[in-house]
Parts: structure tokens; C-alpha cells; sequence
């Protein structure tokens, strides 16, 4: 069964297409989400770099940390803090509460004096604000805090009356109240202070740390850092230091992630960045795609059907045309020519088939040319012999009558005067045969023509000087006006040219008339004129004297002019250096002129 080219495109771009799809669905599917997670995480590192060389270099100035992690949250819309040795937040003013103390179970803090305590870690900026807190300004309270390298870290602040409501990080207390983990609790102590509420500093409504601090799953992993801390004996070891650290968490579902990151700050202190980003956009997107594919193939498959068989049909077309085209140029029917469109290979080969479909009618025409010039050359050789046998008529007809009036002794006083007759007719038919093979040379086309380099006007005064004996016999005035210029081309032959066309002026101008001989500079040629007066060639005459055999008169008498190849012969030897000539009537007389170019 035979299918054609349209259907086999169809079907073959359907199926790429098909198979485009599916691998892009594919790589969605199994590799999309990773190479996205791992995108962003790769960015937020990058980040956290960047804002560590800042944090550095602002050295503790905390409007500047606090623009730092603005910026930072505008860029990735992650959260990012830093906290002490102890986990606590550093650069944290606007917050806290401030007890006087009337007890103090750690001799380095006195119990008369007045502590400030940061509540981020302890509790909420709503809770600690709530008008029904039961720990409030005047209120008695009872602060548990965790011994830490001769520093206190507080844990929990309770009320002192009931001691059931507190303010606390959880995960701490319950290192605390455990009896066995708090054995390993490093320094293995507990500080109690007590002391009346003096003081408690809310933030202003929209302040940075508090969006920042309200986030409760941020906050909670501080607080499960602080606790990690705080039992973590390796936590400060100086070889944590530049080591940044992910950490996998899951809230409701949903995927995070911890960087920790260790520095020294700008008083030789450990200091921890601390950023948690949300991986929830990278499943929202992935989900997103995966829901949108399912609408997208159903779109993609009738689009690739539609667009398939529109492209098949495209393609097709041209080639359609071209197998068209082409049956009709093996009939030998070149009228025909495919219109290109397109700069493609389809337009290329269309191009390429018009050339062949002219190439091929040109060569047809060439062959058919050939053929009628081989019927013209027939005829000119036809002609030519008809020519010779004419030219060699008359000198046979002269020598035959010589030597009868010779054999038959008639005019015997005449006999030297015959002898000079047959010996001239005998020289022109010399001549003419010496004419004839040379112009058979030319006309072969086998005959290369050497170039020389010579001084054209000193090759026209010497060829003047030969003929001056001719041109002082017919009293001839001569002009002469020649150009010093040196050319290239085939000295031999330019000299034959120059006496041809010099021998013919001669020849026809009339006695006591004046001949001009000039040389003008044109460009890069030199033209070469020669010019007769007294006489005009017949305009419709002009183009046949450069004929084989050509004269000039009707009768073709042989009484004035020389073989009639003279021209001919000129005419091949210039279109052999491949230069301009031609003959042409002037006001009162007839110029023949050639071109040479300067060397």
C-alpha cells in the first residue's frame, strides 16, 4: 500500500511531538521539584554568605542588622536573626521586662538590685500585652535560670502567688524539671531569683523584630535551639565555626528548612545566623504544574494533530510541485519554473531545479545554435570556395594566356613583359594562400597569443616609414600625432594589424587627399586611429569589410585591392587580445580604429 508524503510526515512529526511531550512531562514529575528545591536552597546559601560578610562588616551597629534582615527577608522571604552563645536574640531592645529583686540564689547576682530580662524567647508580644496576664506591673514573680559559663540563661518567669502561669521557653523547662537530663546540663546548676515587676516593654505596633518574632514556628525553633544549646555540650566548640548547618523540619504538613550558621562576632563572641525557609511555594508549584499539565496535554494534542497536518501539508506541498515540475523537464518542457518562498533547502533545491530547467534549455538552444552554425559554416565554406576559385580564376586565366602567347611565339619583343605578368599573378597567389592558411590559424581557435610589452608609437612612426614610398606615390598628406606609451600585447601581430589597416587607407584614399594617424590615451587603453579622407563606405557596408574576400566594389575587382583577407585576418587578431575595434564614416572620409590597453 502506497502512503504518501503528507501522511508520513504527519505521522512521524506527531509522534516527535508526542514524545517531546512526554519527556518534558516526565522530567516535571521526577526531577522538576528537586532541581527547584535544591535552586532555592542554593540561593538562600548564597545569601546567608553575603549577609555574614555584611553582619560583619557593620560591627555590632544594630539599625544597620536590623536593615540586613529586612533585606534579606525582601530577597528570599525568609526570616533571618541572630542569636548568642546561649541562643538568646541578639540586638533585641524593645522587648523585655524589668524586675527588682528581693532575693537571688546566684551570689554574682546582688538581691537588691534591678535586672532586665528579653521576653522574645519567653513569650508572645499578644500574650505579654494582654490586660488579663496575670503578670503585670507590681506583680511578684519568681525567675528559674540556667547556669552558663559564670552567665545565667532565664528559662521561665512565674507568678509568685499561685505559680501555676508562666512566661517560658518549654523545650528548656523540660530540660529543667527533668531530674536526669538536668544532670547534664552543662555547669549542672539552677539560679533562682525573685523579685516585683517594674517594668514590661511592649514593640511598637509594626516593628521589625516583632513581624519578625510573631512567626511562632520561627520562634519555637529558637527556643528548640536554645534548649539544643543548652544541652549540647560540643554547641561551642571552635570547630563548628564557618560550618553552616541545614536542618530538615515539617509544621502541618508542610517542609522547612534550618540554616545555622556559627560566626565570631565583632567582639570575638560565637554568634549564630539563624534562617528557617519555607518549602511550601516549591510544593505549591510542583502541584500547581501537576494540575496544569493535565489541562495543558489535552490542549498539546490537539494542537500537535492540528499543527502536524498543517505542517505535513507545508512541507509536502513544495515537493509536490517540484515532482510536477520535474516530470515536465524530462518531457523537455522547460516552460515551467517553481516560485520560491522560502530560504530553506526546499527553497534551495527549488532554486537549483529552476537553474537545472534553465541550464538544460540553454544548452537545447546552444545545441540547436550549434547546429544551425554548423549549416552557416557549411555555407560559409561554400562561400569560401566559391571565393578562392574566383580569386585563383583570374591569375590561372592571366598565367594561361601568357604562357600560349609565349609557346605560340607571338610578340616574341613581349616575352620578358609576360615573364613579369605570370611572376606577379604568381606572388598574389602566394600571397593569398600565405593570408588564407594564417586566417585559417586564427579562425581555429587553437592559436594562444603571446603578449610583449613594446613602445606602441615607435612601432606607428616605423610602419609609417615603410609605407611612406606608397604614400608619397599618391601624394598623400600625412598627420601624425602619437601618445609615448608602452603596451601590452602581441608586437608581431599589432604590427600586421597597423599595415593592414594603413594599406587599406592608402589604397582607397585618393591622390593629393590626406591621411590622419593618431594615438589618444582613453583610461586605461590606448586608442589607435587611422583616418582616410576623400572617401565613405557605405553605411550599410560598414560591418562587411571585415568579410574574407571583402573589397568594397560590387564588381570585386582586383585592379586596387590586395587578397580581401587583410581585415579578416585584423579582426581575428584583435578579438584574440580581446580589445575594442571597428570602422566608422567621418565627415569627409572613413576611420578604422582599435583599442590597446596600456601597460
Amino acid at each position: 500500500m502506497r502512503v504518501g508524503i503528507v501522511w508520513k510526515l504527519f505521522f512521524l512529526t506527531t509522534t516527535l511531538c508526542m514524545l517531546i511531550l512526554a519527556t518534558v512531562y516526565i522530567g516535571q514529575s521526577f526531577f522538576f521539584k528537586q532541581y527547584y528545591e535544591n535552586r532555592k536552597l542554593d540561593d538562600i546559601q548564597a545569601n546567608i554568605q553575603l549577609f555574614e560578610r555584611n553582619y560583619v562588616n557593620v560591627k555590632g551597629n544594630v539599625a544597620a542588622i536590623q536593615r540586613l534582615e529586612q533585606e534579606f527577608y525582601r530577597d528570599n522571604n525568609t526570616w533571618i536573626t541572630t542569636l548568642d552563645k546561649h541562643g538568646n536574640l541578639r540586638n533585641t531592645n524593645d522587648f523585655y521586662v524589668e524586675i527588682k529583686l528581693d532575693y537571688s540564689s546566684n551570689e554574682d547576682v546582688p538581691s537588691n538590685s534591678t535586672i532586665r530580662i528579653p521576653l522574645y524567647n519567653l513569650v508572645s508580644i499578644e500574650e505579654a500585652a494582654n490586660e488579663s496576664s496575670p503578670i503585670q506591673v507590681g506583680s511578684g514573680v519568681v525567675i528559674k535560670a540556667v547556669n552558663e559559663y559564670g552567665a545565667y540563661v532565664p528559662v521561665r518567669i512565674e507568678e509568685q502567688k499561685q505559680g501555676k502561669y508562666y512566661w517560658g521557653n518549654d523545650q528548656v523547662v523540660e530540660l529543667v524539671d527533668d531530674k536526669y537530663i538536668k544532670m547534664n546540663i552543662k555547669n549542672g546548676s539552677i539560679t533562682y531569683l525573685r523579685g516585683t515587676v517594674t517594668e514590661i516593654r511592649i514593640p511598637e505596633e509594626n516593628n521589625v523584630s516583632s513581624l519578625m518574632y510573631d512567626d511562632a514556628l520561627f520562634m519555637g525553633e529558637i527556643k528548640q535551639f536554645q534548649a539544643d544549646l543548652l544541652q549540647d555540650e560540643d554547641a561551642l566548640d571552635d570547630l563548628h565555626i564557618n560550618f553552616m548547618e541545614m536542618l530538615d523540619r515539617v509544621h502541618n504538613n508542610v517542609k522547612y528548612k534550618l540554616f545555622i550558621k556559627p560566626i565570631r562576632g565583632s567582639d570575638g563572641s560565637t554568634v549564630y545566623l539563624f534562617s528557617m525557609a519555607s518549602l511550601q511555594p516549591v510544593d505549591e508549584a510542583v502541584q500547581m504544574l501537576e494540575e496544569y499539565y493535565g489541562y495543558l496535554i489535552a490542549l498539546v494534542l490537539l494542537l500537535v494533530i492540528l499543527v502536524s497536518f498543517y505542517y505535513s501539508k507545508k512541507i509536502a506541498k513544495p515537493l509536490l510541485r517540484i515532482s510536477s515540475t520535474t516530470e515536465k523537464i524530462a518531457n523537455l518542457d522547460f516552460s515551467e519554473q517553481l516560485s520560491i518562498r522560502s530560504k530553506d533547502e526546499i527553497g534551495d533545491l527549488s532554486s537549483n531545479i529552476n537553474q537545472l530547467s534553465q541550464t538544460l534549455h540553454s544548452y537545447i538552444e546552444q545545441l540547436q545554435r550549434d547546429i544551425e552554425k554548423e549549416k552557416q559554416l557549411e555555407n560559409t565554406r561554400k562561400e569560401f570556395i566559391a571565393g578562392v576559385s574566383h580569386e585563383l580564376k583570374t591569375p590561372l586565366s592571366i598565367m594561361k594566356s601568357c604562357i600560349s602567347i609565349l609557346r605560340d611565339g607571338v610578340a616574341q619583343h613581349k616575352r620578358e613583359h609576360y615573364f613579369e605578368a605570370m611572376v606577379k599573378e604568381v606572388d598574389k597567389m602566394d600571397l593569398m594562400i600565405v593570408d588564407m592558411l594564417e586566417l585559417a590559424k586564427f579562425e581555429s581557435g587553437t592559436y594562444k597569443m603571446e603578449m610583449d610589452v613594446f613602445q606602441l608609437d615607435t612601432i606607428v612612426a616605423y610602419i609609417c616609414e615603410q609605407l611612406s614610398p606608397e604614400m608619397e606615390k599618391k601624394q598623400l598628406l600625412v598627420h601624425m600625432q602619437l601618445v609615448p606609451v608602452t603596451v601590452e600585447a602581441n608586437q608581431l601581430r599589432i604590427e600586421q594589424v597597423i599595415t593592414n589597416f594603413m594599406t587599406n587607407a592608402i589604397r582607397y584614399t585618393p591622390e593629393g587627399e590626406e591621411l590622419y594617424i593618431l594615438t589618444v590615451e582613453e583610461g586605461e587603453f590606448i586608442k589607435v586611429s587611422i583616418e582616410n579622407k576623400g572617401v565613405h563606405i557605405p553605411p550599410a557596408q560598414l560591418d562587411k569589410v571585415w568579410d574574407r574576400f571583402y573589397r568594397g566594389d560590387s564588381s570585386r575587382q582586383r585592379t586596387q585591392g590586395g587578397t580581401g583577407l587583410g581585415l579578416a585576418i585584423s579582426k581575428n587578431i584583435l578579438e584574440l587580445h580581446h580589445v575594442p575595434y571597428g570602422a566608422e564614416n567621418t565627415e569627409d572620409g572613413v576611420q578604422f580604429y582599435f583599442y590597446l590597453r596600456k601597460c
